[in-house]
């Protein structure tokens, strides 16, 4: 399968303004089953450099960097990626005895992963939740990630929410409700409170109508056997080959499509498109 996506990025500012180097996070992270087959970016102003480069967590970022006053910047990324089935349980856990939770990576593991170990935002409502879906599942790590993506999808109320921070898991929780980047910080600080290293993903996400038109949010998982694995609780399942890799980061808040900075007095308003499409 092909998977096409455009995504259109457009600040206004009310007065003419200087842009300071900006961060773009709009190239796609590409997984064995995935191959790049086209990309294009399109930026104006024209941009007196970019640089593509890969930072510190693996993905692909492009720096852009700018001269001269402009009153607006608009970005327009296209990609075409073929995009192939792949068997999403195909592993065996190993060492064995990670197939029970909590989890404990070996040591030469466990240093790189400290990062996607951070309990910083497990709270103990956060803990006794993550306890009781991990006690449901036996203990067993890989259906407790299954039933934790399941119970979020079939108990949670979903609420489109383009702008604004991700909300705390502990506020996630208790209201029952969130948009696909609260469902993603949930889901790992469950995961984190079990000692599951887990990290958050932003990409797009094709065949779900309410998802075709806006980025999309999700989590993977390190498992010892069968390395990074993806789970989606906004579907309520594992990660398949319709969704689509941007970037992936230890931190939520770190893999915003286009960061930056101007100078200059002057408000912005922004306005975004995205339209994913595919040929089954």
């Amino acid at each position: 399968m092909h998977l096409r996506v455009r995504h259109q990025l457009r600040y206004e500012y009310s007065a003419p303004i200087f842009l300071q180097p900006h961060t773009l996070y709009l190239y796609p992270r590409i997984y064995p089953h995935q191959k790049l087959i086209d990309y294009q970016i399109r930026i104006s102003p024209s941009p007196d450099m970019i640089v593509r480069n890969v930072d510190t967590e693996g993905n692909v970022q492009q720096l852009v960097y700018f001269v001269g006053e402009c009153q607006s910047l608009s970005v327009d990324v296209s990609m075409v990626v073929e995009s192939n089935p792949f068997n999403t349980f195909g592993f065996v856990l190993y060492p064995f005895e990670t197939e029970k939770l909590p989890l404990s990576y070996l040591p030469a593991d466990k240093g790189l992963l400290l990062p996607y170990l951070d309990r910083t935002n497990v709270t103990l409502p956060v803990e006794q939740y993550a306890r009781q879906i991990a006690a449901e599942a036996g203990w067993q790590t890989v259906p407790f990630l299954s039933q934790l993506c399941a119970t979020i999808r079939s108990t949670f109320v979903y609420e489109a929410r383009e702008e604004g921070a991700a909300h705390l898991p502990e506020h996630t929780l208790l209201t029952r409700k969130g948009s696909c980047r609260d469902y993603a910080v949930l889901f790992i600080a469950c995961c984190r409170s079990l000692g599951l290293a887990a990290r958050f993903v932003s990409g797009y996400l094709y065949g779900n109508p309410q998802q075709d038109h806006e980025l999309h949010a999700w989590v993977e998982v390190y498992l010892p056997g069968a390395g990074w694995r993806g789970f989606d609780p906004t579907e309520g399942s594992v990660v398949i080959h319709k969704h689509l890799f941007l970037a992936a980061s230890a931190l939520h808040d770190q893999l915003p499509p286009l960061r930056g900075t101007f100078r200059g007095q002057a408000e912005s308003t922004m306005t975004a498109t995205v339209e994913i499409n595919g040929d089954d």
